[in-house]
């Protein structure tokens, strides 16, 4: 069988949509041997079939689900659904454990390689829930499993210096992206995007959880790199995007800006549904630099 090639990195739309699926079938919602079809999960989640396709893969990766050929995707039958009482060890809940792991990263008190062994003399919680745990991060972009055994965490950008350095590239590269002579609008994906943000300052922390603002605010910069139809922009930001998690997630935990952010970017928003590039990158500027002097 021809391996099949995985065009750079996931998307956030895609790392949202294999985490969606991972938490169904972790917490039993989806059963042992449930066929899963991309037009199926493509309609349950309002989306095409091309992020519902990289997100089964992702899923599979982490064993998962089984692939069979003329069939598709099938929930795997080594999973085993997590009950309500694993999800806290010894006082350490799930949540607790995937923000600790996060912050020690961002401090480099983890190595870039882990095995499970590692973690588990690091950290005194339950085999089980450390899986879940690394599963979550995987499907968000934070930690990446081996091929065999352990876990590689991608590099960072994580001391002053780098995050200075990052928004100033951001900077020039996002606010030039939008005044680019090439740049093109999809008012489908924009009046999309003005949905999503509205709907997210419509709830509450609980029914919005960070990782899913996260994935929505790095959606919003790689749509508008991608307005650009400047390859190298849109290349730039996804690479951004992907350096920048474990920090952003850092950052909204201590210092949320999901509202001011959401607003800032409804308002960017605006500028382009009214055809003004010039105010666009002038807000822009303005939001980079907010996120930039909190850090």
């Amino acid at each position: 069988m021809s391996k099949i090639k995985h065009p750079g990195r996931p998307s956030p739309l895609q790392l949202d949509l294999a985490n969606r699926l991972i938490q169904q079938i972790t917490t039993g919602e989806l059963s042992v041997g449930t066929h899963l079809t991309e037009e199926g999960l493509a309609s349950q989640f309002d989306v095409s079939r091309t992020p519902v396709k990289a997100a089964l893969r992702l899923v599979a990766q982490q064993e998962l689900l089984d692939y069979h050929v003329n069939s598709g995707y099938f929930v795997s039958a080594n999973t085993t659904p997590k009950p309500t009482s694993d999800n806290v060890v010894a006082g350490i809940s799930g949540d607790a454990l995937y923000r600790q792991l996060i912050t020690d990263r961002a401090h480099d008190l983890l190595p870039d390689t882990m095995t499970e062994t590692d973690f588990l003399e690091h950290y005194s919680v339950s085999r089980s829930l450390l899986r879940g745990t690394l599963v979550r991060m995987a499907a968000e972009g934070l930690i990446e499993k081996r091929r065999g055994q352990g876990w590689n965490f991608p590099p960072i950008v994580n001391t002053p210096e780098q995050i200075q350095e990052s928004y100033q590239f951001r900077t020039m590269v996002e606010c030039g992206g939008l005044l680019e002579s090439s740049f093109r609008i999809d008012a489908g994906q924009l009046q999309n995007s003005r949905l999503a943000h509205e709907k997210l300052l419509q709830q509450t922390e609980a029914d919005y959880p960070v990782s899913a603002f996260f994935s929505l605010n790095a959606a919003f910069h790689e749509m508008l790199a991608r307005f650009s139809n400047n390859r190298f922009v849109l290349q730039a930001m996804q690479q951004q995007n992907q350096l920048r998690r474990t920090d952003e997630h850092i950052a909204l935990y201590r210092d949320p800006r999901r509202i001011d952010s959401c607003k800032e970017h409804l308002q960017i928003i605006e500028a382009l549904e009214n055809d003004n590039r010039e105010w666009a990158s002038a807000l822009m500027r303005h939001h980079l630099a907010i996120s930039r002097n909190i850090k």
